[in-house]
């Protein structure tokens, strides 16, 4: 499909033609003449309420949620986009074609106002492993068309999938041109591992040679705070058009709320901070408000359910954790150290109940392909090549029990082909996963792909990965690229490629996009193994050991 460059506008007659032959217009909603109903909404709605774009997510063997949030003034200062303070109708629509012509599900739902005006409608009914488009209309306005697509039946493999995935986009770092350009591979399915939008006050958190975009309000504390927040990344045409090319499956990390939080606990305990959990429920509703989640990631209070399991016929089940909501808080502080606590079998990073629930899923899995799409590193990093362990304590290496009862887990279940899907170090990096990592000999057990930011860090640099000390210290560690990027990944019954998908910069916009390296997973073989990679250019520079190690810790742990 042709790939957005704006929001929509004001009906042109043939949008508002085909609106009306369909028969939304025309019919009752609650007792109410949709004629009048529209009327009144048309006097209300001056400018174009669709300035945040389409999404759709979550999708399943018959349907899909497909939303939209009305926000004619996106950035204002109290979170509620330029709309009146009371609910509205929005018409939405389902069509078989990309040009709207065929009509196959279509209704009303309301924009309230204490849900930020936004509109989660799940479509049900259609036939499975199939494109479908949508789009939404408003008093005289119709918002851009989105693409989703249906799963495979639960029995069926299907037709293949292509799945994107990708985290960390600081709107203030650079321009989102890798979501652009995610858009334009036409994946069936995006996978955002977290860190959507980032909390910081502008000019907080910067760059070397200073930040190219800036923030909009104060830190995000309040609910007003984090509404705005997500307006404003949600304006930005490059997400808008990933959001529209394809349906997605949301996790958060972090700055979704606050750098390096652990359950109840903030980054930094030792200040005193008696509203972050109003913080929290905050952030969570904001969430819920602003992404493309079923009704059963509605929050309550605090407490949002966003771990869950998607299905891709038997080709893929998709198990999405929250390793932020229900983990120990880090046992030595957060950065790189060599932290006795991460050992306790007592912690947990994902909390017994999602433990649990992980493990039994992977007893009840038929799938070819079972994918955890996660938040944190999983494989060991240790920086330190001499006897001392020292690695980052809010990944899960600050939760060793944790990670070995998981692996241990798919291992005892007979899991066929599990693999590892993270974010959150901006950088790109691929490795086997081991029951020891400590013996380089032992078997592999499962297989890491680790995405790079969409624009956290700013350009970034290339080089060979395998002069990285972090390859030689851990040998499971398969491949390392510090530039920005996505992962594209081609998932068939017998094999899963992976294409580390990368751009030269981000702080100035609409860079080309090239493929850094292939890794591929074969059906029964744990392990990730190269099959390409692009020679360095002859401007790139190799750092001492020592400063590499040092640029690596940085990039993932610097912060105000």
């Amino acid at each position: 499909m042709p790939v957005p460059d704006h929001p929509g506008g004001p009906v042109s007659q043939f949008s508002r033609r085909t609106f009306l032959v369909t028969g939304i217009a025309a019919g009752a909603v609650a007792g109410v003449p949709a004629a009048h109903a529209a009327s009144r909404t048309s006097r209300e709605l001056t400018s174009d309420p669709f300035t945040l774009g389409v999404a759709s997510g979550d999708p399943d063997s018959d349907g899909f949620v497909i939303w939209t949030r009305l926000a004619p003034r996106p950035l204002a200062e109290d979170g509620m986009g330029g709309m009146p303070a009371r609910p509205f109708r929005v018409h939405w629509q389902v069509y078989a074609d990309e040009g709207g012509r065929a009509v196959l599900r279509h209704g009303v739902a309301t924009a309230a106002p204490e849900w930020g005006h936004s509109v989660h409608v799940e479509v049900d009914g259609l036939f499975s492993d199939r494109d479908y488009w949508y789009r939404f209309r408003a008093g005289a306005y119709v918002s851009p068309m989105g693409r989703a697509r249906t799963a495979p039946h639960p029995l069926s493999y299907g037709s293949g999938l292509t799945m994107a995935f990708a985290s960390c986009a600081q709107y203030e770092h650079g321009h989102f041109t890798a979501y652009r350009r995610l858009a334009e591979e036409n994946p069936d399915l995006v996978l955002h591992l977290g860190d959507y939008q980032y909390e910081y006050q502008r000019d907080t958190y910067t760059i070397p040679g200073g930040n190219v975009r800036h923030h909009e309000g104060p830190e995000t504390e309040t609910l007003a705070n984090y509404r705005q927040r997500h307006a404003q990344y949600k304006t930005d045409p490059d997400l808008q058009a990933a959001h529209a090319a394809a349906p997605w499956l949301v996790v958060w990390d972090d700055h979704e709320l606050d750098n390096n939080w652990a359950d109840e606990v903030p980054e930094k305990p030792e200040i005193p901070q008696p509203g972050f959990l109003t913080r929290r429920e905050a952030a969570f509703r904001a969430y819920y408000e602003n992404m493309p989640l079923r009704r059963r990631s509605v929050p309550k209070g605090i407490d949002l359910q966003l771990y869950r399991r998607i299905r891709w016929g038997r080709l893929a089940a998709f198990h999405m954790l929250d390793t932020r909501q229900y983990r120990s808080d880090q046992g030595c502080g957060d950065g790189y150290r060599d932290c006795p606590e991460a050992a306790d079998p007592a912690r947990s990073i994902t909390g017994e109940e999602q433990e649990r629930w992980l493990i039994e899923g992977f007893h009840r899995s038929r799938a070819q392909w079972d994918i955890i799409g996660q938040q944190v590193f999983f494989a060991q990093r240790d920086n330190n090549a001499g006897p001392a362990k020292i690695t980052s304590q809010d990944a899960w290496d600050g939760y060793v029990a944790s990670r070995q009862r998981i692996t241990q887990g798919w291992v005892d279940a007979g899991v066929r082909n599990p693999v590892v899907l993270t974010g959150d170090v901006h950088a790109h990096w691929a490795s086997d996963l081991k029951l020891d990592y400590d013996d380089p000999t032992t078997r592999t057990v499962g297989s890491e792909l680790v995405t790079s930011s969409i624009s956290t860090g700013g350009d970034g640099r290339d080089s060979d990965p395998a002069a990285h000390p972090f390859l030689t210290i851990n040998p499971h560690l398969k491949f390392y690229n510090n530039q920005r990027g996505y992962v594209i990944t081609k998932i068939e019954r017998e094999l899963l490629t992976a294409d580390f998908r990368v751009l030269p910069q981000v702080t100035q916009p609409g860079a080309a996009v090239h493929t850094k390296a292939t890794f591929v997973i074969e059906d029964r073989v744990p392990g990730v193994r190269q099959t390409y990679l692009r020679p360095i250019g002859p401007q790139a520079r190799t750092l001492p050991p020592a400063d590499q190690i040092q640029e690596t810790v940085d990039l993932e742990t610097r912060r105000p």
